[in-house]
Parts: structure tokens; C-alpha cells; sequence
């Protein structure tokens, strides 16, 4: 079998990190190893996201960039995976001649077959609907190569339907994955050397609540801890309506499971909560995080906000503000609000003008940018356990991860890679942390 270069892009969620991983694993079984540089490929694939217009039109930009690289090379492939492809299917192959195939969501498992039709002139577009349990029999695997953390999806879809939000459109509803299928997984990643895993989902505290027969979010966390070989626990991402405290308590009586946590409210707003249709007062999300603050002195808490949505007045934004100073995001992902096609949202009547949608945008962004800083700083002459994952960002450094969920950037060599290390926090930036072994 001769070797063929694949360059895969990867936008948007840590979900899609997670399937584009796995798209690399199965094409590696079809001769395909990875490049850096699309002018080395011989295939070109994107993994896309659209839960945001801009994310989209990026996606769309990307794209026509491609062209050159087609017009170059005759024989290049080029696929587009993900969230656009599940909505735009057949009409991404009229828009852009240039691409080969398009696989939606629930696809993921035809990529080889279509790539051999590819490779044979043959233009494809499967974007199937797969709304029900046979889509997690035909979720490819993980397969080969050594990683020091791994993504192990726990669940997949979601049923909260939030105004705003196209994930249901084209990811599905909710479905559990058996626990003792994900344990068996867990089990093999240790084996192979993994040190932590992320377990991954739409809304990962609701796992099994629609299967009935499955153990809550909680317990299976517990039976995760149990496995040898994994010393770490993460989880994303969580619904603050369904943080149980049994989860919360699992901050307090697992050791392994990491000081972080990512919980978006996207806006402290009740009225504007309320058209979100998220489920959950502002009220009761401080109350949760206070819960887990109690139960875990130190947590870091991160999350999601959305400025600007239809009928957002002053006092609505500045509330949201006043949310942001009293949790102290270690970081915040934010964006102004862009409908997206067939949610509830997309028929709101909006008011608010770009620019004053963009100007609170930047106030709230440097709001985030100094609480950042901020907590970044003290953790200055801290002691921290590091997971060593790879190279830093200079040479002769490696980096890792804090407990905590931060990234620090040591000197020291490739053999610690993999390794648990222990290190004095001796500077702070905006993004990370530099240490010194201990």
C-alpha cells in the first residue's frame, strides 16, 4: 500500500477535535499519514463547525482559498466533514466544484469507501440523519499511536433545544453510549499509555438519564477512577440546569478528577436566559457554582457567553458584566449572536445595531482579558503537578497542563513528555505559565 499525505483543519468544538482524530486514525488504515502544509497533501480535509455564522463563513472562505491548491494539483482531494456538511450536504458540491466528498455528523464511518471512490473520479455526498443507537455501533475508533491524553466521547446529541442553537439540527438528539463500552475504552487508552482522558459530550451531565438503564454522570466517573494507568479525569461540556450535586461532590471524593470545569451561562440575564430557553435562572447558576467552589476550594471555572441576542437591553448586558466579576472566569469563550438557520432564535426580531453589538463585545472581552491575568498571576510561586503532553513554545521547553486545567511551559527534555511533574510557577502571561521543575 503507498503512503498518501492527508492535511486535515479542524474548526470549532472540542467535539470536533475529538472526530477529526478519529478520521485520521481510520485513514491511516488506508495509507493516509498526516502533513503540516496543504501544498504536501494529497488529500485536503476540513472538519467544520457552524454553531456560529462566523465559524461558517470562515469555513466558506477556507474554501475557496483551496482552489489554487486544486488547480495545482489535479489529482488533490478535497472533503468537507462536520456541522456544515450534515446542513449544506448536496449544495456544497454545486457551490464549490472543486470538492470530492462531503460526509455529514453521523457519517464518519463511510470516509474510507468514499475516499476510494474519490480516488476513482467519483463525486459523494453522504449526510444520512442517524437519529437513534445504531450511530454509536457505527462510531469509529480510536486505533495506534501514542497519546498522553485522549478524547472518549461518553454521549452524542442533545435534547435541551436552546433557542439559539443549531446543534440538535445537526448532531441529533441525545444518545448515552453503554458505560461498560466506555470503560472497555478507557481500559484499552490506559493500557496504551494514556494518562488522561476528557470525557466528551453535547451536555455530559445528562449522560444516561434518556437511556434509563445506564449509571448516572457521577457514577460513571467513579467507575473511570477506578481504571490503573489513568491518573487525570476532565469533562466537557456541562449544562449548569443539569450539575447535579452528586456530580459536585465528585470534586470532593475523586482525586483524580482535575480542579476545572467548563460551564457556560451564556448570559446573566434572566430574561434573556429565559429566551434562550436554557432552563435555569441566573440565580441558580451562582448558586451551583458556589456549590463547587465549597466542595472544591480552587476550582477553576470556565464558560461560554453570547452578546447581543435579540431584545439584549443595557441592563441585560450589564448584568451579564456583573456575572462575569462575581464568578472570575479563568476564561471565557465569547462571541456576538448570529442566527443560524431553522432555530427558534433566527426569527426573533433584533434591534440591536453591529456596532453597539460589537462595542459590548469589547467591553466584555476586556473585562475577561484582566480577571484572566489576574488569576494567572496568582498562581505565582504556587507549587503545581504538571502533565507533560509535548514541546513548549520555545526551544528546549516542554508543556503541560496544571491540574487546574493551565498551561505551563518548562525547560526540559522530550523524555518528560508523559510524565507527572512537579513544578514552582515563576510567571504568568495572558495564555500561560512558566515553571521550574522542582
Amino acid at each position: 500500500m503507498s503512503l498518501k499525505h492527508l492535511y486535515m483543519e479542524t474548526f470549532g468544538c472540542q467535539m470536533n477535535v475529538s472526530d477529526s482524530e478519529r478520521i485520521v486514525s481510520m485513514l491511516s488504515d488506508c495509507g493516509f499519514m498526516t502533513v503540516t502544509a496543504p501544498a504536501d497533501a494529497d488529500m485536503i480535509l476540513l472538519n467544520t463547525c457552524s454553531v456560529r455564522g462566523g465559524a461558517e463563513e470562515k469555513v466558506y472562505k477556507r474554501l475557496e482559498n483551496l482552489r489554487v491548491h486544486k488547480k495545482k494539483n489535479k489529482k488533490l482531494l478535497i472533503g468537507v466533514g462536520g456541522c456544515v456538511a450534515q446542513h449544506e450536504g448536496d449544495l456544497l458540491l454545486e457551490k464549490f466544484p472543486w470538492i470530492d466528498l462531503v460526509f455529514g455528523t453521523h457519517n464518519l464511518h463511510l470516509l474510507p469507501d468514499m475516499v476510494r471512490g474519490a480516488e476513482q473520479g467519483r463525486r459523494r455526498s453522504e449526510t444520512a440523519f442517524i437519529d437513534n443507537d445504531q450511530r454509536l455501533d457505527l462510531f469509529p475508533a480510536l486505533s495506534g499511536g501514542f497519546r498522553v491524553s485522549s478524547f472518549v466521547t461518553v454521549m452524542q446529541g442533545c435534547d435541551n433545544y436552546c433557542s439559539y442553537c443549531i446543534v440538535p439540527f445537526v448532531r441529533g438528539r441525545e444518545i448515552s453510549r453503554r458505560a461498560d463500552e466506555i470503560v472497555a475504552e478507557v481500559e484499552q487508552l490506559a493500557a496504551s499509555g494514556v494518562k488522561e482522558v476528557v470525557l466528551l459530550g453535547q451536555n455530559v451531565n445528562s449522560y444516561g438519564t434518556s437511556a434509563g438503564d445506564q449509571p448516572s454522570f457521577a457514577s460513571l466517573i467513579r467507575q473511570i477512577a477506578g481504571i490503573d494507568g489513568i491518573g487525570r479525569i476532565r469533562f466537557t461540556t456541562s449544562h449548569p440546569k443539569d450539575m447535579s450535586d452528586e456530580l459536585i461532590a465528585c470534586f470532593e471524593d475523586v482525586p483524580k478528577l482535575c480542579g476545572q470545569i467548563q460551564l457556560p451561562a451564556q448570559s446573566g440575564s434572566n430574561a434573556i436566559l429565559e429566551r434562550m430557553n436554557r432552563g435555569y435562572t441566573r440565580e441558580l447558576y451562582l448558586d451551583r457554582i458556589r456549590a463547587l467552589r465549597l466542595t472544591r476550594p480552587g476550582i477553576l471555572v470556565t464558560g461560554d457567553m453570547i452578546v447581543g441576542f435579540p431584545g439584549e437591553t443595557d441592563g441585560d448586558f450589564e448584568q451579564t458584566m456583573d456575572l462575569i466579576e462575581r464568578v472570575r472566569y479563568a476564561d471565557l469563550f465569547s462571541f456576538v449572536y448570529s442566527p443560524r438557520p431553522g432555530t427558534q432564535a433566527s426569527g426573533f426580531p433584533d434591534s440591536i445595531g453591529k456596532e453597539e453589538k460589537q462595542e459590548r463585545l469589547e467591553r466584555l472581552l476586556l473585562l475577561q482579558r484582566r480577571l484572566t491575568l489576574e488569576i494567572n498571576r496568582s498562581f505565582i510561586g504556587t507549587a503545581q503537578t504538571i502533565l507533560v503532553e509535548g514541546p513548549g513554545k520555545r526551544d528546549g521547553q516542554v508543556s503541560g497542563r496544571a491540574d487546574c486545567g493551565k498551561t505551563v511551559n518548562l525547560i526540559g527534555g522530550q523524555q518528560l513528555v508523559g510524565s507527572f511533574v512537579d513544578v514552582r510557577i515563576v510567571a504568568a502571561y495572558q495564555n500561560s505559565l512558566v515553571g521550574e521543575l522542582i
